[in-house]
């Protein structure tokens, strides 16, 4: 009898985690890396909300909370998706845990039985496959490509409903796309939903507050309010006030699914960090000033990433709306071999070969459901995104 569960034959370990980890492994063996796949803003979290963690540290709140969050920060939680959203929950209606990633996985491992599919437009952030399968799911993935501006249709959404369908896992702006869908686009999306009731819809708004030039950000419950009862919303402190390792994440949507993933949690890892729970309430609640020089700094990142990008032989890089990412188009490079003599067939075989030769660390497309392309994170100094897109504009003249 096999000792590991059958399980695990179904997900794998994320792709941007291993390219991450190989960076650092290259990194400490004197290579000179160049890494562009952590999704981590690369200024420190602000002094206001870092002050409250010492401060909660120094009033002795480090004991087990609440399962799912204090009461402090759900009613913090409540009043930024009345202020930003236009949407009013009860503390009953959230949940808090350690991570957007956790959230997710508890609402799916709440409610998925097996077979149950979950609607997943392509390219997609990495885990949201391999949660679905580890819940007992069925991933069905819709694709939209660079021609579409990597967002789905309401045709296509309406095709690939069936009587198992049980979620649509909607991310906008996208990882790992940056395509942010307008409130026009959603509405769309929504009229197709409300024909099919047994639909939920699972809203990943992490990069919110990051979206560029005149756009506007829009939540699929704000869009539709008859979709207010079978909606989950999430969001969470990390990329926007820059507290990737605070580890919060929270959501509101209809009370007995947040039960149920509350019943998950106290089964699981308990309550997210207190520290890290106070923390989040000041970054929810104190100033927000920061967060249009911050979004600012990174439409200038993006504006130089793609046009770096452009420049490359073989490559077509389309500008996103939001978030910190470009997914570049590679089929111009497909079938060539590299300088060192790889030969480019894929686009993990351009990945390793720009890794290997030039010191530069993305994510390959395969990663994200749609290729060939790779993801750059251009949450990075403006010195370093130089560096890395001239090494790639050379790699790319050097294929041939």
């Amino acid at each position: 009898m096999p000792f590991l569960s059958a399980t695990l034959d179904r997900v794998k370990p994320s792709p941007t985690i291993a390219v991450t980890t190989r960076a650092q492994e290259l990194k400490a063996m004197g290579r000179d890396v160049i890494g562009l796949g952590a999704g981590e803003p690369d200024f420190d979290t602000p002094e206001n909300i870092r002050e409250a963690g010492i401060r909660a540290i120094r009033e002795g709140k480090t004991r087990y909370t609440a399962v799912d969050g204090i009461p402090e920060l759900k009613r913090a939680i409540c009043q930024k998706f009345d202020r930003e959203n236009g949407l009013v929950y009860q503390p009953a209606q959230v949940t808090v845990g350690t991570g957007g990633k956790q959230v997710l996985y508890n609402a799916l491992m709440a409610t998925l039985n097996l077979g149950d599919e979950v609607i997943i437009p392509a390219p997609y952030w990495v885990s949201y496959p391999d949660m679905v399968l580890l819940a007992g799911g069925v991933p069905v993935f819709v694709a939209a490509g660079p021609e579409a501006g990597f967002k789905i249709t309401p045709e296509q959404l309406e095709a690939a409903i069936t009587p198992r369908t049980k979620w649509l896992i909607f991310n906008s702006p996208s990882n790992p796309t940056g395509a942010g869908y307008t409130a026009a686009e959603i509405k769309g999306l929504t009229d197709v939903l409300l024909r099919h009731p047994q639909v939920w819809v699972m809203a990943d708004d992490m990069y919110e507050h990051l979206v560029f030039d005149d756009f506007r950000f829009a939540t699929p419950a704000q869009v539709e309010p008859a979709l207010y009862e079978r909606t989950l919303t999430v969001n969470g402190v990390s990329k926007a006030y820059a507290m990737t390792g605070w580890r919060i994440g929270y959501a509101a949507g209809p009370v007995p699914l947040i039960r149920a993933m509350g019943k998950i949690q106290s089964q699981s890892t308990s309550n997210p960090c207190s520290i890290s729970q106070w923390a989040a309430v000041e970054a929810l609640t104190g100033p927000q000033d920061f967060l249009g020089p911050n979004r600012a700094l990174f439409q200038g990142r993006r504006d130089l990433v793609v046009g770096m990008l452009n420049e490359a032989a073989g490559v077509r890089c389309p500008k996103p709306e939001g978030a910190f990412y470009v997914y570049p188009d590679i089929s111009g490079c497909i079938g060539k071999v590299s300088r060192g003599g790889t030969a480019i067939e894929t686009d993990e075989d351009f990945a390793t070969a720009l890794l290997d030769e030039t010191g530069v660390a993305v994510v390959f497309g395969a990663a994200f459901g749609l290729s060939p392309a790779f993801r750059v994170s251009y949450a990075t100094s403006d010195a370093q995104l130089r560096e890395a897109c001239a090494r790639i504009q050379d790699f790319c003249a050097g294929l041939g």
